[in-house]
Parts: C-alpha cells; structure tokens; sequence
C-alpha cells in the first residue's frame, strides 16, 4: 500500500517542544502515515499545508485566529483561547504520540474500525539511529520503559530477586533507545499506556535487537475492567509483534513473578 506523507505548518513552540516535535517527526518514519515539517514552495501559488499546529501563546497565534478556515486543513492548537474551527485542542505537557495517534485515524486509508486507532505495529516507527555492535552480554540488564515510579519500585524489587544486576529505566523514547544502543538487555518492559513513548516502535527495535530477551508490555487495557474490544485489540497487535508476554495494570505480583522466575 502506497504510504501517505503529511506535512505540518508549526507555528510558535520553544526549543524544547520543537525538539520533541522533530522526534516525533523522524518515528513516523516507513509508517504507513508518515509527518514532517510544511515548507512553502516559494514562486508557486500558495499551497494550504494538511496540519497546522499552532501554540496559543505566541504572538503569531492571534493573526491564525482571525484567519478564516482553510478547507481541508486540521487545526491543532496547544494552550487556551482556540478558535471554534480547531480540530483539536490541546494542553500542556503535550501528548505527542497521543496527538500523532489522532492524525493516523484521520489520515490512515485503511482505519475501519468503530472510531478506535488501528495500530500498524507490523510497521512501527523506527528510530532511525545506528545501534552498533553489542555491549558485552554477560551482565544480567533490563530496561524498564514508561513505568511509574509508584509501580516501578515493587518492579524493581521482583527483577533484582530474579538475579537482575542492573536496572536501567527510561522515562522517554530517546532514553529508551540510548539505553539500547548502549547495553544488552535480557528483558524489556514497556508500559503501552504512557502516551508520551512510542511504546510500540520501542518493542519492536528491542524485539529486533535483543530476539531471545523477554519482552513485558503493561496496560490498562489488559485488564478484567477494560471493555472487550480494546482487551482483543491490544493482545493482537502485541501476539503479532512477538511479545513474551502481556501484563494487565496495576501490575499484580503473580503475573510479573510468573514471566520473570524465566529469566
């Protein structure tokens, strides 16, 4: 299937959040829907760029508000003050990958289902870094992703009993495949409900990386409460990325001492 490539206009944003923008940018990389920065063609007739993403708080914001929409082109304003066109508003910290997952529902020719993102994870994102050779395999590591300090610690507790000598935990996608591209790892843990991580591409370089590493996911949408489609949904995509195993949140000790007494 022909990919589809969206260009977005940004308008405002600190150094910071461009940087994640630029990041978020280069994951979506060989998806199926991919985003990159809008730049105007100078000497043509003007081009009305897919995706303007706005920062509310900049002085550039208030002349985007009394501009009439733009037919075709989905507003996405960060902060207060929207104007009603806005196709999306949001706050601060910004989700990235809960907006890009936003977009791909929107743009993806082949969304289907009833209102819910269907994740192409046989595809993820890559993370477009060179890995290198690997670190010497003799210390027992595991990368912990995306998890909670309040869950973390009983994690932590249960890996350093299955003889687990170091534990590094990444809060980020970039600290995640630092951490990769650094160490050898006996066993990852991703927490898929962390919308600030692309979860889904991390697994899949640690699955690429690291084949005979244990490979843990954590979600919300694993457990007895969750609704019955987003419970098949979720362990589908995870059965055909190839994880060890999947892991219902709050993380109950039974399940994680079950998958680590295998380390």
């Amino acid at each position: 299937m022909r990919s589809i490539d969206v260009r977005v206009q940004v308008i405002g944003f600190s150094d910071v959040e461009r940087h994640a923008l630029n990041t978020v940018f280069r994951l979506s990389r060989e998806r199926e829907v991919s985003y990159g920065p809008w730049r105007s063609a100078s000497g043509m007739l003007e081009e009305v760029p897919p995706v303007l993403l706005v920062d509310g708080d900049c002085a550039e914001a208030v002349l985007v508000q009394a501009r009439e929409p733009r037919a075709g082109q989905r507003l996405i304003w960060v902060g207060e003050h929207a104007p009603e066109h806005a196709w999306r508003v949001v706050a601060r910290p910004i989700a990235w990958a809960g907006l890009l997952h936003d977009l791909d529902a929107s743009f993806a020719a082949t969304q289907s289902d009833s209102g819910f993102l269907d994740l192409d994870v046989s595809r993820p994102a890559p993370l477009d870094m060179d890995l290198g050779e690997f670190p010497s395999a003799e210390v027992r590591r595991a990368l912990v992703v995306g998890i909670a300090e309040h869950e973390s610690g009983y994690l932590r507790e249960r890996l350093t009993h299955a003889a687990v000598s170091f534990i590094d935990e990444a809060p980020s996608t970039e600290r995640a495949a630092e951490c990769m591209a650094q160490h050898h790892y006996l066993c990852g843990v991703f927490n898929l409900d962390d919308h600030h991580i692309d979860a889904w591409g991390l697994m899949q370089l640690f699955r690429e990386r690291y084949p005979q590493a244990m490979t843990l996911a954590t979600t919300e949408h694993a457990g007895p409460f969750a609704g019955w489609w987003h419970r098949r949904r979720v362990r589908v995509h995870t059965k055909r990325l190839g994880i060890s195993g999947l892991l219902a949140r709050p993380l109950q000790p039974p399940a994680i001492s079950r998958y680590l007494e295998m380390l």
